[in-house]
């Protein structure tokens, strides 16, 4: 099949244009491949080629257009789907999108355009039947690339790879420190333990934005201060407590109650009736809330879980020991909990996390409040 032209039907051509037609005609990489295994690390390796997953969608229906299952270099590679199929099949895509999404795949390389004379997509067939020359979307720029591609695959899988082994990390380390905080105040050591809450919360703050690797061993490396800090101050510093005093504190930090999944009960009532459990099942709750899910020792699968980790957390956001037991008291364990929960996955918008548990405990003592709303506004806005 002969190549009848490179420029754009109806567009200007750009000097990326011109040499993404000079690639196009570079040798191929590779002689056949499973052009579902190429599709596969395209998508893993979008970011290297700036293309976003509509684009994608774009590439897969083009991709569904070419007969057989893989593309080979010697076989007539351009497709020419009318605008109307191509939405079809790239989900009902609106035709100014689904322009623009090929422009970007143009762009990237990915796809070659061959413009007829009135912009048309066709073929044109000679006296045997086979396609003469074709007028459409020219798939071999994934041959020419096929290495390219694979290689940045690679790259992207290995850097997803570190990306997520360093959120465990930080994940852990967050946890440790949280706990030494909780311990040494707890065990009576003298040390400002307001100042390292502050910390904690800070950095807490910093891992609710997507971070790079980058940035991830930049927290890392604080938290490793951190802990450094903390592990020199309890080392350092006279503790008050006995050995049987600390052996109480991680017996009630393990405290246990009833497990009430999944939760359904009364409405709780004002007056001196006892607070109820929440209505929301506890999924739900860590689905809305999975922020405090690091900070939990063995995980968080039943409501005293919730419970125990919460009771950690609110010293980090600055909640007094005698704010948390009034919402125990006034709300239940487990509302207070919740309500905890939805406070950490709010922090960055709450001025005075403690001030806040207080209003909402002073509602739930007269019967008007219920965590419910502040969950379902959570699930909605993720």
């Amino acid at each position: 099949m002969n190549v009848i032209t490179t420029t754009p039907f109806g567009r200007p051509i750009t000097a990326t244009l011109m040499k993404r037609a000079a690639e196009a005609r570079q040798p191929t990489t590779v002689d056949q491949i499973d052009k579902w295994s190429l599709f596969r690390d395209i998508c893993a390796a979008r970011a290297a080629f700036d293309v976003s997953d509509r684009a994608l969608t774009v590439l897969n229906a083009l991709l569904s257009f070419h007969k057989g299952k893989t593309l080979d270099a010697d076989a007539q590679l351009v497709v020419f789907p009318s605008n109307r199929a191509l939405s079809e099949r790239a989900h009902g895509m609106a035709e100014s999108t689904l322009r623009r999404h090929l422009a970007a795949l143009s762009q990237a390389g990915l796809i070659q355009r061959h413009d007829s004379p009135n912009g048309k997509r066709y073929a044109a067939r000679g006296a045997g039947g086979d396609i003469a020359h074709a007028f459409g979307f020219d798939l071999r720029p994934l041959l020419v690339r096929a290495r390219d591609i694979a290689q940045a695959a690679t790259a992207a899988q290995e850097a997803a790879t570190r990306r997520k082994r360093l959120k465990e990390q930080v994940s852990l380390m967050k946890r440790d420190a949280l706990q030494l905080c909780l311990f040494g105040r707890e065990s009576g050591v003298v040390a400002d333990w307001d100042a390292f809450d502050a910390q904690l919360l800070g950095i807490h703050r910093q891992t609710r934005r997507i971070l790079s690797a980058e940035d991830l061993e930049t927290v890392k490396a604080t938290l490793a201060g951190v802990l450094d800090d903390l592990q020199k101050t309890l080392k350092t510093e006279e503790m008050s407590a006995s050995p049987r005093q600390i052996e109480r504190h991680i017996q009630n930090s393990k405290e246990d109650s009833s497990d009430l999944e999944p939760c359904l009960e009364k409405q709780s009532g004002a007056g001196n009736a006892p607070p109820e459990p929440p209505k929301i099942p506890l999924g739900l709750v860590m689905k809305a809330c999975p922020d405090i899910a690091p900070y939990a020792r063995h995980g968080i699968r039943h409501w005293h879980d919730l419970i125990a980790t919460a009771a950690e957390v609110r010293g980090m956001m600055g909640i007094s020991a005698d704010a948390w037991d009034r919402a125990q008291r006034d709300m239940g364990p487990e509302v207070a909990a919740v309500t905890v929960a939805a406070i950490l996955q709010r922090v960055d918008s709450i001025r005075a996390p403690g001030g806040y548990l207080r209003a909402l405990t002073d509602k739930a003592g007269a019967g008007g409040f219920s965590p419910a709303p502040m969950v379902m506004a959570l699930l909605r806005a993720g």
